[in-house]
């Protein structure tokens, strides 16, 4: 039995580098699984649009490429699925996974830092450096990744700051881990692609000793949109079943 295409749904960026990044994305997803057919859709900006890409699935589970259950996972995808006539499985938001505070890892590695010394660790501060929401529940789960990530490694101190929204900004966060006595200072974005965002993070971490890039296609973040299609698919799957 042929399974539904995964639908990656992605929001879209007037910046070339999002769509690049979103393709090398589906490309490690192919990769993974090969046997799977895999689509992109975008909400705003880029081509294709949603009703384009659906019109073409018999079947699919649609998986937003999003970290947080904001504005865009609450609102945005539902209504443009119901306006594409669409009624689609939708997967879970990536966050909170321990593969992101894997794939952060393996950014700051790349940038430089030794993540797998735990007395380097014990040692540096680190800015998450995230988006930034309206919505304080979003904003709330990423304090919790944070928490998570410093439990988790040993970081000395790991200070949540906003590239929009109200503060505090990575200037801000780095005074923070300084504060708190961080020897070293690192600024992992906690940002998908690249683009405006992640553009005035760098801007704004001159003062860190490691600046790493975003999250981007790695391993852990294809691995994770698996996942998330999977526990979709299961779920799809029992609604049968609960309704008879």
């Amino acid at each position: 039995m042929t399974p539904p295409a995964l639908l990656l749904i992605a929001h879209g960026s007037r910046d070339p580098r999002h769509a690049a990044t979103v393709a090398a994305l589906v490309e490690q997803v192919r990769a993974q699984r090969p046997a799977l057919e895999v689509a992109t859709a975008y909400l705003d900006h880029c081509a294709p649009r949603i009703p384009q890409v659906v019109s073409r699935l018999t079947d699919a589970v649609a998986v937003p490429l999003l970290l947080n259950r904001a504005f865009h996972a609450k609102h945005d995808i539902p209504a443009a699925l119901r306006a594409a006539g669409a009624g689609l499985p939708v997967a879970d938001v990536l966050g909170p996974s321990p593969l992101l505070l894997a794939a952060l890892d393996r950014r700051l590695a790349e940038a430089g830092l030794d993540v797998h010394s735990a007395a380097v660790r014990s040692r540096t501060g680190v800015v998450l450096a995230a988006a930034g929401s309206s919505d304080p529940a979003a904003d709330a789960a990423t304090r919790a990744v944070a928490a998570e990530w410093r439990r988790t490694r040993g970081w000395a101190a790991v200070e949540v700051a906003y590239a929009s929204a109200s503060g505090p900004r990575v200037p801000d966060a780095l005074a923070a881990l300084h504060a708190a006595g961080a020897e070293r200072t690192a600024v992992a974005p906690y940002l998908l692609a690249p683009g405006l965002l992640p553009d005035r993070i760098a801007a704004a971490a001159g003062g860190a000793d490691v600046l790493a890039a975003p999250l981007g296609p790695v391993p852990e973040l294809a691995a994770l949109l698996l996942q998330r299609y999977d526990q979709a698919c299961r779920a799809a799957a029992t609604v049968p079943a609960l309704t008879a």
